[in-house]
């Protein structure tokens, strides 16, 4: 039950910051801005070929940059872990656990373009995607007989 709330909190948590308008890692007086819908936009507006969202960044590489990346990377390293331990033990668990955080990053995007001052772009689906993987990777090969010696290390002294 538990592992199912975490999952909920974390979307609910992701969710709310992309619809927060002009949001700023570096200034949390920001976090709490009111949503802006843009009301000019459309699925279209957003996703016909040529369009913002799959073009590169505008802005600078400086540490607001790098905090937001950091921050898809790990938020959705943790969901691909929630969404692991939320699904059945089968085959291919963990890639069905990467296709949920992918797929949603993607919503996740698309829903930030409809906000005015934020952006959606592709390039954050695949960082988003990108940190799942690395944290359902490790997992893996965590999990694999030949890293079991890894696993009981840590259990012995309590890093898992």
């Amino acid at each position: 039950m538990l592992k199912r709330i975490l999952l909920i909190l974390l979307l609910l948590s992701i969710s709310k910051f992309s619809h927060t308008p002009h949001l700023q890692v570096t200034n949390p007086s920001s976090w709490m801005n009111a949503p802006v819908w843009d009301n000019n936009a459309t699925l279209w507006s957003i996703l016909h070929p040529g369009s913002e969202f799959y073009t590169s960044y505008t802005y600078g590489f400086n540490l607001e940059f790098i905090l937001r990346k950091i921050a898809h990377l790990s938020f959705f390293g943790m969901l691909g872990l929630l969404f692991y331990w939320n699904l059945k033990e089968q085959k291919y668990r963990c890639l069905k656990a990467w296709l949920c955080v992918a797929i949603f990053a993607f919503l996740d995007e698309v829903h930030q373009a409809f906000i005015i001052g934020r952006d959606g772009r592709i390039v954050d689906v695949m960082i988003d995607s990108f940190g799942a993987a690395i944290l359902l990777f490790l997992l893996y090969i965590l999990r694999k007989p030949s890293a079991r010696w890894i696993y009981r290390i840590c259990r012995k002294n309590k890093y898992m």
